[in-house]
């Protein structure tokens, strides 16, 4: 740095400032991650009338009424920003390259602007004719959207305030930056600033704004930790760029649950929101095949099928291959000890693949069963009905647990055609007046083998 410039150390994760370099933040504990940045100078020695000061509000004085809140047009982003777009709130969007956050956004913009909102699109990545190339493929526009091509903060202010939209969108906010502030965009000192500028317009004017994010190798979003912690709303686009499907996740809100998802398809026509992702994910599924079975899993409030699939072949190593792609490499190993103590199954002379089927990611206990099932039947060579859907916690004694939802997973695989149901059997008990489906409440893992 040049000399005479002061500069302090900021932390990447929690925003941390300190002096000096550290090789620990001192904050929140994570190594390495201390960088250097110009100092922001403030304004100092200003007096502030008593006036101005800003006076406590006592809690019984403040009313709550229910706010009304804007439909984007797509019931599944509604869904995941808990009942759609709340006035004055601050959203951040992050995935990886090429996964569809501005397509989605773009899209969103035309929804709004057939509803005659007043939108701001502003692009610091794109020129003019690059999003009218790509809004010609989406369809066509209202004239209440308006498109700017600007990185000065500065200017991007000045122009909030004076259109004042309903919505605003910033792609991205890694492009954005300070005059003030002798760092380049993308720096944790403009990052940290840009984003606190537009979360004070959003405050005070009532601007709905979005913010989309570029991400690291981690998956996480690129800049400081504390990016997320200022926003209201962080939303992760999550799946394969090269497959067809897209899984938007909440994993903040504060207007709603985080646990949702929405679930799209691109189509050369930009995202299609997919309303039965169950169906979606069951296509193409094998019939007659050892090693596969359908388990139910909740997202939210929304119950989800999918098909697990497992493969047990004879290792050419002495040490076997455990993958899993899909869900957790430990619980997978933990699954695989519990067969071998409480039913004798010899896994060590095995290679065991571990696949959710279409490309989902899924953490839930309540996959276990569907695991181990899959398991047997990849290990003896012996098919599952493919009228059977399973789901249920497993613990290292072999018990069967309850898990949450499960008449609402019971339902869906009903809605579905599924005959049978292999769940916990304290929740196969309080479900007798389910009709058109068989239950077959289990306690533990060994009962497995008496199933017909």
């Amino acid at each position: 740095m040049k000399k005479g410039k002061e500069t302090a150390f900021f932390c990447k994760e929690c925003g941390y400032e300190t002096s000096k370099w550290l090789g620990q933040c001192p904050g929140c504990k994570e190594w390495n991650t201390l960088v250097e940045e110009p100092v922001v100078k403030r304004e100092k020695g200003r007096m502030i009338p008593v006036g101005d000061v800003p006076k406590p509000t006592p809690l019984k004085d403040i009313t709550v009424d229910d706010e009304e809140r804007l439909s984007t047009g797509f019931s599944e982003l509604d869904r995941v920003l808990g009942g759609g777009i709340v006035a004055g709130s601050l959203v951040l969007i992050g995935g990886d390259p090429g996964i569809g956050k501005s397509t989605i956004l773009l899209q969103m913009c035309k929804n709004l602007s057939d509803c005659q909102k007043n939108i701001l699109y502003i692009s610091g990545e794109e020129s003019l004719k690059q999003i009218k190339l790509r809004a010609d493929r989406i369809g066509s526009f209202g004239g209440t959207i308006q498109l700017l091509c600007e990185t000065n903060l500065d200017h991007i202010e000045e122009n909030l305030r004076q259109i004042n939209p309903d919505v605003a969108v910033i792609d991205s906010i890694q492009t954005i930056y300070r005059e003030d502030v002798a760092s380049a965009p993308g720096s944790v000192s403009q990052v940290r600033e840009s984003t606190s500028i537009l979360m004070q317009l959003a405050k005070n004017l009532g601007i709905s704004i979005f913010i989309v994010g570029h991400v690291t190798k981690e998956g996480v979003v690129a800049g400081p930790r504390v990016l997320e912690h200022m926003v209201d709303t962080v939303l992760y686009f999550e799946g394969d760029r090269y497959a067809s499907y897209r899984i938007l996740r909440g994993v903040k809100n504060r207007f709603g649950s985080t646990n949702e998802i929405g679930v799209f398809e691109m189509a050369d026509t930009g995202l299609r929101q997919v309303e039965n992702p169950s169906e979606y994910m069951l296509n193409g599924r094998p019939e007659n095949t050892s090693g596969s079975i359908v388990t139910c899993s909740v997202e939210g409030t929304r119950p989800m099928l999918v098909e697990i699939q497992a493969l047990a072949c004879k290792t050419n190593f002495g040490m076997p291959r455990r993958t899993a792609a899909g869900t957790d490499y430990n619980r997978v190993n933990l699954l695989i000890a519990v067969l071998e103590k409480r039913l004798g199954m010899h896994f060590g002379e095995y290679d065991v693949y571990i696949n959710m089927a279409g490309g989902i990611r899924l953490n839930e206990p309540a996959l276990d069963l569907g695991i181990i099932m899959a398991l047997i039947s990849s290990y003896r060579d012996l098919p599952i009905d493919e009228n059977m859907v399973a789901f249920g916690e497993v613990g290292l004694s072999g018990e069967v647990r309850a898990v949450n939802m499960a008449r609402r997973r019971v339902s869906e695989a009903k809605k579905l055609g599924f005959k049978v149901c292999v769940l916990p059997k304290v929740s196969a008990d309080s479900m007798k007046d389910i009709d058109g489906i068989k239950l077959i409440g289990i306690s533990n893992i060994r009962q497995i083998s008496n199933l017909s």
